[in-house]
C-alpha cells in the first residue's frame, strides 16, 4: 500500500458480522494488525456500535494493533452517514441534518459515505437510496468519502471528487469492506499515526484519499458476498 512514510494510513468504513459483513470484529483487528499497514481503522456497522466496541476492546490489549475508532454507518432517511468517535448508538431513521447533529453532539465526526450511490433495485416497491447526494455539500459534514473501493463505484467516486473540489471539504478514502480482501483497498492518509491525529487532520482538511486495485481472488470473494447479501435481502423483503 504506497504512501509517504511520514503519514498514517486509515480505513474508516468497515463492516463486521454484527451487520452485513462476513468478518468478526476479531477477524478485522487481526487482519489489520498482521496483513495491512493501517495505523487506524473504524468499525462502522449498520445502525449498531456493538461490533466496534468489541473490536476496540480487543485492540486495546494487543501489541502493534491499529487504533480502533468506534463508528456506525447510520441509515438516515436521506442516505447513509458514517459517524466516528461515538460513545452511543445514533438512532436510524432521522433526517440527514438531525443525524449529523446527533453525531456532533457526541463530539464525533460525520462523513458523507458514498454520497452519490443510488440503486434502481426495488424492495417492496421502493428504490434504495444509499447516499445523501447533494446534501453532502449543504450540511455540516466533516468529510466526504471520495474513494470507496466497492467494485463498480468509479462514477460515484468521481462525482464525489468533483463535489469536494467545489466545496473544499475534507476528503477520505475507505474500503466499505464486507470481506477481509477489501480491507485497505481504499484508504485515507493523514498527518501522524493515531486516531487523535486523524481527527485533527480531518478538522484541518489535511487528509488524502487513495485507492488500490483488487486482486482477482478478492473480486471473486466480493461477488460471492454480493450474491449471498442479495439473497438475504430478498428473503427479508418478502417477510415484511
Amino acid at each position: 500500500m504506497p504512501a509517504m512514510p511520514s503519514r498514517g494510513l486509515a480505513d474508516l468504513h468497515l463492516h463486521t458480522c454484527f451487520s452485513d459483513g462476513w468478518p468478526t470484529p476479531t477477524d478485522l483487528v487481526e487482519y489489520a494488525r498482521e496483513s495491512s499497514r493501517l495505523h487506524v481503522i473504524a468499525i462502522t456497522d449498520h445502525d449498531t456500535i456493538e461490533g466496534a466496541l468489541r473490536a476496540a476492546d480487543l485492540a486495546s490489549g494487543l501489541q502493534d494493533a491499529p487504533d480502533v475508532i468506534v463508528g456506525e454507518e447510520v441509515s438516515s432517511r436521506d442516505g447513509h452517514i458514517v459517524g466516528l468517535f461515538l460513545e452511543r448508538r445514533v438512532r436510524p431513521g432521522m433526517s440527514a441534518a438531525a443525524t449529523v447533529q446527533a453525531i456532533h453532539d457526541q463530539g464525533g465526526i460525520a462523513i458523507a459515505a458514498h454520497p452519490f450511490w443510488r440503486t434502481a433495485r426495488q424492495v417492496n416497491g421502493r428504490g434504495r437510496v444509499h447516499g445523501v447526494g447533494w446534501l453532502a455539500a449543504e450540511l455540516d459534514f466533516d468529510a466526504i468519502e471520495v474513494e470507496n473501493s466497492t467494485p463498480g463505484f468509479y462514477l460515484f467516486n468521481q462525482m464525489a471528487h468533483r463535489l469536494t473540489e467545489a466545496t473544499g471539504a475534507a476528503v477520505v478514502g475507505n474500503s466499505d469492506a464486507h470481506i477481509l480482501d477489501a480491507v485497505g483497498r481504499a484508504y485515507t492518509s493523514f498527518s501522524g499515526r493515531t486516531a487523535a491525529d486523524l481527527k485533527d487532520s480531518i478538522a484541518s482538511r489535511r487528509t488524502r484519499a487513495h485507492r488500490r486495485r483488487y486482486r482477482a481472488v478478492g473480486l471473486v470473494r466480493y461477488a460471492a458476498w454480493g450474491l449471498n447479501h442479495q439473497r438475504v435481502e430478498t428473503v427479508l423483503a418478502a417477510a415484511r
